[in-house]
């Protein structure tokens, strides 16, 4: 709506208009502004009516609920009126449908569009945006005929007592009157039915008052555009049910890990089709490690969201089981293919070790992660690039990274980096000579985000994941080399139990020492002997041992009569949860237990 503060709509007594009225309001005509053409034939029938028919080109061009109603305030101005305005239903800008309101007070409505020529300026409309309920007004003409009853509102001459009838406030009122506005229409939007919302048009000093013709021309404009108006909403309402699963099937929080500080960001695409199968995944693994994965699904909507949400709970079901990363995206692809939709995805999945500081990685037709070294180097890691997930072609080969402290780790899709008008090489240049710009800090808050080289034109949705390394506290892990020979179960418990007692953790000695040697027996009969011994405090104790044995340990079903094969469900019984992964020497059997309350 126009006027003072805000953008209102100026109103009057309704007046009949339909089809009948078109024609003959045509046949008459309306004079010219000063004479002259204005970008249609005002007198000219085949001039309307080809103005008219204009409107599909110029209304609609986007599915964009905002953009479609500044068309149509751009379209009739100033062709048809010195100023216009478009205000929707609340609802209708939430992706609900529209209603005809016929309650009491102001409706709930939003401002979205205004035009005007120049010499309107000083009506002051309301920024795009704003609500009425920011500005005190009352009912208007507008509210009581166009929007209650869905009629029409033409006010040819405004009198000096029909500016307060017209306009939401007296300074309105007050302000339209001085800048000699003097004839005003308005339309309600509907479509299918329902009320969307309205269009108000205002003449000023020079033009000729609104007639019926225009009262005609504008029905059926409004008529037109509130169907363009209705499309966008409900793919605006569609694409924002995408959105919303999208972002239900992705992490609502990264866990804390050791040695390791990870940021992610998921980024919906400027474009109304881009959103359907990107994602990204943090776990936490045993003995402090941390796995990552990122992924995107060929294609956009319903479907690649679905698939995604499939996919990504299976990868997150196959590194909880310990899995190395190229084993996972093996699988994963068995999975892919299992689909009922013949889709494809790339992968990209690391696991970080904080004792080391090393990453293990594996791709399956993923772009190359960035790496910063905290020193002002920054890189692309060259990993082997196996097939997408779904194509068949396996097995994928992974690579291992040594990150120094302080080094930070990117991983991306490619919406973040492709372009329509730039070849892929040269986005990842642009996209390293960001990353090496960016501060630090900048780069943890998800910065890269907005300096990416697709920026604000991104056309594809985008998930960035950045990890980076900190000092992990060494007073909270230890490492010990075991003895080949028989002896190496006492001294693994001798370890433990002074240990624990440095920690103050004492109560848990009994228990630890039992897990300890169980996992050490093993190691001697099937292991070709124990490695390494590592203590873990975190959230929970977690006892580690690795030997060079290929089998992974299983419980096994134990007889009355037996005398072993009783060891891991003692361990399966006393511990929060235990499990095995495999390794380049060979394979780690840990378990945890929970810290006294």
């Amino acid at each position: 709506m126009y006027g003072g503060n805000r953008r209102r709509r100026l109103t009057s007594r309704a007046t009949a208009g339909s089809s009948a009225a078109l024609r003959s309001a045509v046949r008459r005509g309306r004079p010219g502004r000063n004479g002259e053409g204005t970008g249609f034939d005002p007198l000219s029938t085949r001039g309307r009516l080809a103005w008219l028919n204009s409107a599909s080109a110029g209304i609609g061009t986007t599915l964009d609920l905002k953009r479609t109603a500044q068309e149509l305030a751009e379209f009739t101005v100033p062709d048809f009126a010195d100023g216009a305005a478009v205000d929707l239903l609340e609802g209708v800008l939430r992706g609900e449908e529209g209603s005809r309101w016929t309650g009491t007070g102001i409706p709930p409505m939003r401002a979205i569009a205004v035009c005007a020529v120049e010499s309107l300026t000083s009506l002051e409309p309301t920024p795009v945006g704003e609500t009425s309920a920011r500005v005190e007004q009352h009912e208007t003409l507008l509210h009581r005929h166009c929007l209650r009853q869905g009629e029409p509102v033409l006010l040819s001459r405004l009198r000096e007592e029909d500016f307060i009838k017209v306009a939401p406030t007296r300074s309105a009122a007050d302000k339209m009157r001085a800048a000699g506005v003097h004839s005003y229409l308005a339309v309600p939007l509907i479509a299918r039915g329902l009320l969307l919302g309205s269009a108000d048009f205002v003449r000023g000093p020079g033009t000729p008052p609104f007639t019926s013709t225009d009262l005609a021309l504008a029905e059926q404009l409004a008529s037109q555009a509130a169907v363009f108006i209705d499309n966008a909403r409900l793919y605006g309402r569609e694409r924002a049910h995408v959105v919303a699963l999208q972002r239900s099937l992705l992490p609502r929080a990264t866990p804390v890990t050791p040695g390791l500080r990870v940021n992610a960001e998921y980024a919906p695409s400027a474009a109304q089709h881009g959103v359907g199968g990107d994602w990204y995944d943090v776990m936490a693994l045993p003995s402090g490690r941390t796995a990552l994965m990122v992924g995107d699904v060929m294609g956009h909507g319903l479907a690649a969201a679905a698939t995604m949400g499939r996919l990504r709970a299976v990868g997150r079901t196959l590194i909880a089981l310990d899995m190395a990363p190229e084993r996972v995206l093996a699988r994963l692809d068995l999975a892919t293919r299992d689909l009922e939709d013949d889709q494809v995805a790339t992968c990209l999945c690391a696991v970080y070790d904080p004792v080391d500081s090393t990453y293990t990685l594996a791709s399956a037709g993923h772009l190359p992660p960035l790496l910063l070294d905290g020193r002002g180097g920054t890189d692309f890691v060259d990993v082997p690039v196996g097939a997408p997930l779904g194509a068949g072609v396996i097995p994928y080969d992974p690579v291992r990274l040594t990150v120094p402290e302080g080094g930070h780790l990117v991983m991306y899709t490619d919406g973040l980096v492709k372009s329509r008008h730039a070849d892929l090489d040269h986005q990842l240049d642009l996209l390293r000579t960001a990353a090496r710009d960016l501060g630090p800090a900048a780069l943890e808050s998800g910065g890269l985000v907005e300096r990416a080289p697709a920026g604000a034109a991104r056309f594809d949705e985008a998930v960035l994941l950045g990890a980076t390394t900190v000092r992990a506290d060494p007073a909270d892990l230890r490492v010990w080399r075991l003895p080949q020979e028989g002896r190496a179960a006492s001294v693994a418990r001798g370890l433990v139990t002074d240990q624990l007692a440095a920690w103050g953790l004492a109560e848990l000695a009994d228990v630890c020492e039992l897990v300890v040697s169980e996992l050490v027996g093993n190691a001697l009969r099937y292991g070709n002997g124990p490695g390494e011994l590592r203590l873990l405090l975190g959230d929970r104790l977690v006892v580690e041992v690795s030997d060079t044995g290929p089998d992974l340990p299983q419980i096994q079903h134990a007889d009355l009569s037996d005398e072993g094969g009783r060891g891991l469900q003692l361990i399966n019984m006393l511990c929060r949860r235990w499990g095995s992964c495999r390794t380049v020497s060979g394979k780690v059997v840990w378990a945890e237990q929970n810290l006294p309350s």
